[in-house]
């Protein structure tokens, strides 16, 4: 059984191989533009085999066979046209030339063969290759080989043809085939060619604005090197050397140069060439300008052309400011007045900077002048004066009054004179000028000039001890000082009020009286006029009464009086009739007659002069009632007196603000007299001294004053000149000061603190001052 199985798969490998033995193929191994080269596979049983060529286009014509022996698988067909479409009939044949088998391969021939033109390089790397194109080629294979045997092979579809990444400066060996699709053409005849100088490896600089520097490593086999420098829209600049540097002069400043440069090999062949861009660094800036604001220097330039690309400008001070900027100006911060600086601008581009600009010279605004100070040498001219300030070509005063008129004065030396009228506070402030500009305000500076003199002063004889004195209302004067002198003593009385009594003067003397205005900035004007006046003659005194008869006496008495007459009154009293009887005299005695026999009678007497009347002298006889009154206020700060026939009297020197013990003395007609005691007096109390103000925030004025009581409310009233606003604030007892809001800054009020009685009145003799509300730093109430 198992030997059965063996004989059936020996048959079945037999039948097997007889039929893998009768496939019979065929291909074409290559093929050119003459020839075809076969390969086929053997037949078993072959003597030989036959290879018929029949052109697709006339399938009839057979135009060539060939035999070739048994053991032949490759063969070749000679002789065919190019570019041509066959069928290649192969035939297996046994020993009497019978087909054993067959097989039919279609393929064309290779295009014709091609000529090359002409080999030339491009550069130093690549060959262009030109050649004539033949019909049916589908693409080209063109072969580069050196001298030492390395060789490529580059395929390409048309002519020209660039064969690249070859080495520079080399012999070649160029040769060419067509080609359609495996098919190849026998190659051309070569055609020999060189490449060229590789390109100079240049490298530029731009020393300075006017210049350029190029340099390269050395190419090997060159020759000479060409540089050419080129200006977009101007000539170019060719040099030839056989250095690797070169220095190029006189160039546009700023501007961009292409830079050609190539090497010559020793066939006189130029090289490859290599192009690089450089620029030229700019020029200096030109018509530097510089100007001063706030603490800031502005520096302005110009380029003198139009240059290529970003220009960055660097600015510098030798006072270690600088700035830098890609416009025109820039700004050198911070600068102080009075200083000088030497200032240059520098352009940059990406070849480096330029040359600085010249040197400019700048000299900052001024300092504020300091210190300032006033002399009035006499009253109404001012001088302001002040230091000389480095760097200051003219100086510019502004003399600003507080009720708001403004003066300017111009000068080039250190002080400035003006008219200053009394009762003023002058702001003065002073600035000084150069090129730069005007100095920084400095100090502001208030000077009060002295009250002025009252006017339409009134002098009179009030009572016969007494003087009133009453004027218009002085500008600038804050308190009063009236000064009254005679022979032998000076008499004082400080007021607020414009009206002033002086009490218990001398009688019959002449007062040289003075109402001088105060202020507490300046004091006293002592240059004030004076106005004489005299008091009422003096009481006789001494009063003597003789009988002469029973209807005449003498009276006599002293006289002490300059000038004046004397009138003796003699009053008679009884149940029946009173009588008055006079004589007049300029002497010291008179004779009365006709006196009524059996009466009563009161003698006295009474001088008269220009001034007045005195007091009548004392009686010499007892009378029932007081005919005349001294009544004295005492304290402990003074005292005050006043003499007087009347129930009441004009006393003066009051002291406000104080305690007085009041005491009176009633005398008789003979002389006698009585003490009186009273109830304790209380001045009202005094009007602040020092009152100011100043300004707060949120328009916010502050009124301060110097008090010396701490029992009296205080109210402060402020009433514009030039509009409807009015403001009133009130103190407790015992404060200073008080705030006014939402004040509008640039009036001129009239400001008036007075205290309040127990009873809540204001004291109504409190002097009003006036103040112009302006901004002025912290202070800014003058």
């Amino acid at each position: 059984m198992g030997s059965v199985k063996w004989m059936v798969m020996f048959a079945l490998l037999g039948i097997a191989s007889q039929i893998a033995q009768a496939v019979f193929t065929a291909s074409v191994f290559s093929s050119t533009s003459t020839t075809a080269i076969l390969r086929w596979s053997k037949v078993t049983g072959a003597s030989s085999y036959k290879i018929t060529v029949i052109p697709k286009s006339t399938p009839g014509s057979p135009i060539a066979f060939t035999l070739f022996g048994p053991n032949t698988v490759l063969g070749s067909v000679h002789n065919l046209s190019p570019n041509t479409a066959y069928n290649f009939i192969i035939q297996a044949l046994d020993a009497a030339e019978l087909q054993l088998d067959r097989t039919v391969i279609e393929s064309s021939s290779a295009p014709a063969m091609v000529a090359i033109e002409k080999v030339k390089p491009d550069d130093s790397s690549t060959l262009i290759v030109e050649f004539s194109e033949t019909t049916g080629a589908t693409h080209y294979i063109i072969r580069v080989q050196n001298s030492n045997g390395h060789f490529s092979e580059n395929s390409v579809s048309s002519s020209p043809a660039k064969i690249q990444s070859l080495t520079p400066y080399t012999d070649y060996s160029v040769s060419i085939r067509s080609a359609k699709n495996d098919s190849q053409s026998q190659p051309s005849a070569p055609m020999e060619a060189k490449t060229v100088l590789p390109p100079p490896q240049v490298t530029s600089s731009s020393p300075s604005n006017y210049s350029i520097i190029v340099s390269w490593p050395p190419v090997a086999y060159a020759v000479l090197y060409t540089v050419d420098v080129c200006k977009f829209g101007s000539s170019s600049l060719m040099f030839n050397t056989t250095d690797t540097n070169l220095t190029v002069s006189n160039l546009d400043a700023g501007s961009l140069y292409t830079i050609q440069a190539y090497a010559w090999d020793p066939e006189g062949r130029q090289g490859e060439s290599l192009f690089i861009n450089q620029t030229t660094r700019p020029p200096s800036p030109s018509e530097v300008n510089v100007s001063m604001t706030m603490a800031e220097l502005s520096v302005s330039w110009k380029l003198e052309q139009d240059v290529y690309g970003t220009v960055n400008y660097h600015v510098t001070s030798d006072r270690n400011l600088t700035c830098n900027t890609i416009s025109n100006s820039c700004i050198l911060y911070p600068a102080a007045c009075g200083e000088i600086h030497t200032i240059q601008v520098t352009a940059y581009n990406m070849a480096g900077p330029s040359y600085p600009s010249s040197p400019v010279v700048f000299i900052t605004y001024p300092c504020p002048p300091e210190p300032l100070g006033v002399v009035e040498p006499e009253p109404g001219n001012c001088t302001l004066m002040w230091n000389a300030v480095p760097h200051a070509e003219k100086y510019r005063a502004f003399i600003k009054r507080v009720d708001g008129s403004e003066e300017t004065c111009n000068t080039t030396s250190y002080n400035c004179s003006f008219h200053c009228q009394c009762g003023y506070t002058y702001l003065l402030s002073v600035y000084a000028i150069n090129q730069a500009g005007s100095s920084p305000q400095g100090k502001v500076l208030n000077y009060t000039t002295l009250p002025c003199c009252p006017t339409d002063v009134s002098v009179s004889l009030v009572s016969t001890d007494t003087l009133e004195m009453i004027w218009t209302p002085a500008r600038g004067a804050e308190l009063y000082q009236i000064r009254a002198v005679d022979n032998s003593e000076i008499i004082l009385c400080n007021d607020t009020s414009p009206v002033c009594a002086l009490s218990d003067l001398s009688c019959d003397t002449s007062y040289s009286v003075v109402v001088m205005p105060c202020n507490d900035i300046r004091g006293c004007n002592h240059a004030c006029p004076s106005h004489t006046k005299d008091t009422a003659p003096c009481m006789p005194k001494n009063l003597e009464v003789n009988l002469k008869n029973s209807s005449c006496i003498t009276v006599s008495w002293v006289a002490n009086n300059r000038a004046a007459t004397y009138t003796v009154s003699v009053l008679g009293h009884g149940q029946r009739h009173n009588s008055i009887l006079n004589c007049t005299t300029a002497t010291n005695s008179c004779d009365i007659t006709d006196l009524s026999c059996g009466s009563a009678y009161d003698v006295s007497v009474i001088a008269t002069s220009a001034a007045g009347q005195s007091l009548p002298s004392y009686s010499d006889i007892v009378v029932t009632g007081a005919n005349t009154f001294i009544t004295s206020l005492t304290s402990s700060k003074g005292h005050a007196r006043c003499h007087t026939q009347d129930s009441h009297c004009l006393m003066g020197c009051i002291t406000c603000g104080t305690n007085y013990t009041v005491t009176m003395e009633a005398f008789s007609q003979i002389g006698l007299m009585a003490n009186c005691t009273y109830q304790g007096f209380s001045s009202s109390a005094c009007c602040p001294s020092g009152v100011k103000l100043y300004k707060m925030a949120n328009n916010t004025v502050r009124v301060y004053w110097r008090t010396s009581s701490s029992y009296h409310s205080y109210v402060a009233e402020m009433t514009s000149s030039s509009s409807s606003a009015n403001y009133t604030c009130t103190t407790l007892a015992g404060e200073n000061s008080c705030d006014m809001p939402n004040i509008q800054c640039g009036n001129v009020y009239h400001v008036v603190v007075a205290p309040l009685t127990l009873e809540g009145a204001k004291v109504q003799f409190c002097a009003q001052r006036m103040y112009s509300v302006i901004y002025r730093g912290k202070r800014s109430v003058d």
